[in-house]
């Protein structure tokens, strides 16, 4: 059997009591949007070494432009979508405004992303 047909049921049986459960279990549509934009943005290279990069320290957006090599004003865009979807957050020092994650769960989220493919 070739790889394409190894996802295709060849048993024509509906299990409406699985269908029934799917539904009822199935994510509201808010949660729905949300969801596919939370990963859409982790998606992105740049964003995801933000992320990473803040999972252990805060940092400036100069830090994190040096970090990655890219410019101020790249890494200021990318933040301002990131803390939209509330995924950092930041505080102000004075001039400096320092970035972090937003909570605990933006740092398992990555961890267990590297977790799986690191299996």
């Amino acid at each position: 059997m070739d790889s394409n047909q190894e996802d295709i049921c060849l048993c024509r049986v509906i299990h409406h009591e699985r269908i029934n459960q799917a539904r009822k279990e199935a994510l509201k549509e808010g949660e729905l949007e949300k969801t596919v934009q939370l990963f859409k943005a982790m998606a992105d290279h740049t964003r995801c070494r933000i992320l990473w990069a803040l999972t252990e320290v805060e940092m400036c957006v100069c830090d994190l432009a040096a970090l990655l090599g890219i410019t101020e004003s790249a890494v200021s865009h990318q933040l301002r979508l990131l803390r939209q979807l509330q995924l950092v957050t930041n505080r102000r020092q004075g001039a400096i405004l320092y970035y972090r994650l937003n909570d605990h769960h933006v740092h398992q989220l990555i961890s267990v992303a590297l977790e799986h493919i690191r299996e």
